[in-house]
């Protein structure tokens, strides 16, 4: 099939009045609207003129816990599997699983669920990222404590071998005793290390980055703050160089001025939009599950008893959404922070998160408000039901 759009955004530009041909699941070319009769493409081949709409990567999601009543940690295979189908709702055509601290039993248990169920129908399973669990007290969010560990390589070693390899991502926070060597040791392992959850100062921090890690998990969310004498971790997040800061766009995480601050610092280049999404995504008004905890949807936060936020219900394209229309990004920018940019934090932006003649066509089609109209997966058109 061929589809046409106003434009079409690339790895380092947005095409103008352009299409893509699309031939056995993957981007055969990228063209003109008026080159498109002269290279006698029409015979034989659907032809779907979006007119004024956008055609991006579709969203990468490189931190999600669940959605639609359904959670990674569930230990269920039908769970998985409907997060997958059903994520594509919101955009989504590749994710990290991403679990939460727990017990090594039960973080076993999901990982080898995880594996044996990587090829399932939906949004692309790309990997794991295990958030926790080597993170520490004051800022543990809606981790459970109780199974916070100091950080060890042999167990990220077996982890890593009954995941059969899919772990691409470890949560750690640097004020942990043995962060560095750890962090040296995981990305020698072919494994991103994010850090979170953490009271660590901006030196700790950087001590840390300097072994290796490169991401911040949902930046100013879970973290030490920014002081004028005291950096913190907020500070290096946002100016330590090479690395990525994950960012949560739902105005209830994270501000709009203090996600333009970010932003600003740091670039929309190294910025990477995250859902943190629960199973209370896509969900009516009620209560819920985060791991151990019991949890209320509101309509538009999840929180703990204690008032506290648990994960999110935001949707990627309202990450987007959000992003322009509060002046921060522009259209390219905003959507490169939700598919290139994750995609390269963690080493996946070869298989997802740009649209290049030869990859799989994992695409979606935007209208001029940003709104999601059509989802393609492996070139194919997808029923967006919950």
């Amino acid at each position: 099939m061929i589809l046409k759009a106003k434009y079409i955004v690339l790895k380092d530009s947005m095409l103008e009045d352009s299409a893509i041909l699309i031939e056995d699941k993957r981007i055969k070319k990228i063209l003109r609207n008026d080159e498109i009769d002269s290279n006698n493409l029409v015979d034989g081949k659907d032809i779907i003129d979006y007119k004024d709409s956008i055609i991006c990567p579709g969203f990468v999601d490189t931190h999600v816990h669940g959605f639609c009543g359904h959670d990674f940690m569930d230990k269920s295979e039908e769970g998985l599997k409907s997060i997958c189908k059903d994520i594509l709702r919101a955009g989504v055509t590749s994710i990290l699983a991403t679990t939460l601290t727990a017990s090594e039993e039960d973080i076993i248990e999901v990982v080898d669920i995880v594996k044996k169920n990587k090829d399932t129908y939906g949004a692309k399973i790309q990997g794991i990222f295990l958030e926790g669990p080597f993170f520490t007290e004051k800022y543990k969010g809606a981790q459970n404590p109780k199974y916070f560990l100091k950080p060890e390589i042999e167990k990220l070693r077996k982890w890593q071998d009954i995941a059969g390899g899919l772990i691409k991502k470890i949560g750690l926070a640097p004020e942990v005793e043995g962060s560095v060597a750890f962090a040296e040791k995981a990305r020698a392992m072919g494994i991103y290390v994010a850090l979170g959850h953490s009271d660590a100062s901006y030196e700790e921090a950087k001590n840390v980055v300097d072994a290796g890690a490169n991401i911040f998990v949902h930046t100013y969310n879970g973290m030490s703050g920014l002081h004028h004498r005291n950096p913190g971790m907020v500070g290096a997040a946002m100016t330590l160089r090479n690395v990525f800061a994950e960012l949560i766009c739902d105005g209830h995480h994270v501000h709009p001025a203090a996600a333009d601050v970010l932003v600003r610092a740091r670039g929309y280049k190294s910025v990477a939009l995250i859902s943190d999404c629960m199973m209370a995504g896509g969900m009516p008004v009620g209560k819920y599950k985060l791991g151990d905890f019991d949890v209320e949807l509101d309509g538009e936060t999840v929180r703990l008893e204690n008032g506290n936020l648990a994960g999110s219900v935001l949707k990627m394209v309202d990450a987007v959404r959000n992003l322009v229309r509060w002046g921060i990004a522009t259209p390219f920018e905003a959507i490169q922070m939700a598919t290139q940019v994750p995609a390269k934090s963690v080493g996946i932006d070869n298989v997802c998160g740009i649209i290049e003649e030869g990859r799989n066509a994992d695409i979606l089609v935007l209208d001029k408000t940003l709104s999601i109209l059509d989802v393609y997966l492996d070139g194919q058109k997808v029923e967006l039901n919950c």
